[in-house]
């Protein structure tokens, strides 16, 4: 398979799968356990949608384990919780997505004028990026199962002992400054902030429940006290 960088643009005007927003995964992320804030959330809804822009960039590529370890894009990544990951394929899939900056905009305006309503922007900025990673990780499901493959969980750097400074390795080859606006500071932190980078392995194993890939995501992820740990 040539690596060849390809590039998605969801429009929720006409691909209603990203246009429902999960209640419930927005109360998660801001950490509110009940349902006495939704009508601030309803608000929040209402203001986002219309500057969400729900763009991927991404490529497959092939992976070499004569180190022991996953090499691909020239760089071999000495990760226990990668290779785990990784075990029994020879395939990568290497994705950038993002929301685009407009959330981050309503997160800055709302910081000084609404407590409240800055932390349910956060946690929607996080639920669409992450309803926006699920579908992305459908489609290529779709497109492997053709082929008689099957996907591993997606993993991000910064799980486990995979580094987040591995995102620019990502953002470069992915021409994300270009392609989806993504940058990155000095702690490596993309911007806009609700931007997320993953692998995902191929495997002609069928070894993996895809639509479990979230839970086993945490699973390999060494940190046991994160807020979002599902």
């Amino acid at each position: 398979m040539a690596d060849i960088v390809l590039f998605k643009q969801y429009d929720i005007r006409s691909d209603q799968r990203l246009s429902e927003v999960n209640i419930n995964e927005v109360r998660r992320y801001s950490g509110m356990r009940d349902d006495s804030l939704d009508g601030v959330i309803d608000e929040c809804v209402k203001e986002a949608m219309p500057v969400l822009s729900y763009k991927v960039s991404y490529m497959r590529t092939m992976i070499d384990w004569e180190s022991g370890y996953p090499l691909f894009l020239g760089v071999g990544y000495k990760s226990e919780n990668l290779r785990t990951n990784l075990k029994g394929c020879d395939e990568v899939i290497i994705f950038a997505a993002t929301v685009g900056i407009g959330i981050d905009r309503l997160i800055s305006k709302y910081s000084h004028v609404s407590e409240s309503k800055a932390l349910f922007m956060q946690a929607l900025g996080a639920e669409r990026v992450e309803s926006l990673c699920d579908l992305f990780n459908s489609e290529m499901n779709e497109l492997v199962s053709a082929e008689g493959k099957y996907l591993r969980p997606r993993f991000s750097p910064g799980y486990g002992d995979l580094p987040i400074s591995v995102q620019k390795d990502f953002v470069t080859v992915l021409d994300c400054p270009r392609r989806l606006g993504i940058n990155l500071n000095d702690s490596f932190l993309m911007s806009p902030s609700k931007s997320v980078t993953a692998i995902i392995g191929i495997t002609d194993r069928e070894n993996c429940d895809i639509n479990n890939y979230d839970k086993e995501s945490c699973v390999h992820c060494g940190k046991t006290d994160c807020e979002y740990r599902k």
